[in-house]
């Protein structure tokens, strides 16, 4: 499993970004998404960026990233997810959330 690591560009290099994010600093490849300014948030997978987000969309992905490594140390299990999971979403959503088709025949 690959896990996104959101991160604040600091500097550039050709093809590539001086990036800073929970507790560390990285270069990583820009290729996927174009050429970043300082100040912009990048999703980060294996030291490349893969997407643009807002610093809110890293704050709840911080915000993620904070809880499961909570429970993965044996605390904080009970805190909520910033996010509805699939388990709460009804067929119609969980349909949408696939990409699959949502037509009454599907959902029966």
């Amino acid at each position: 499993m690959c896990i996104g690591i959101p991160m604040e560009v600091l500097a550039l290099e050709p093809g590539h970004a001086i990036c800073a994010g929970r507790g560390e600093r990285r270069r990583v490849r820009t290729a996927l998404i174009g050429e970043p300014q300082p100040g912009d948030w990048l999703l980060i997978f294996l030291d490349s960026a893969q997407e643009r987000i807002s610093s809110d969309r890293a704050a709840e992905v911080n915000a993620t990233l904070d809880l499961l490594a909570a429970v993965h140390a044996g605390e904080g299990g009970e805190a909520a997810a910033g996010f509805t999971l699939p388990s709460q979403l009804s067929a119609t959503d969980l349909l949408a959330l696939t990409g699959a088709p949502h037509t009454m025949e599907t959902l029966t």
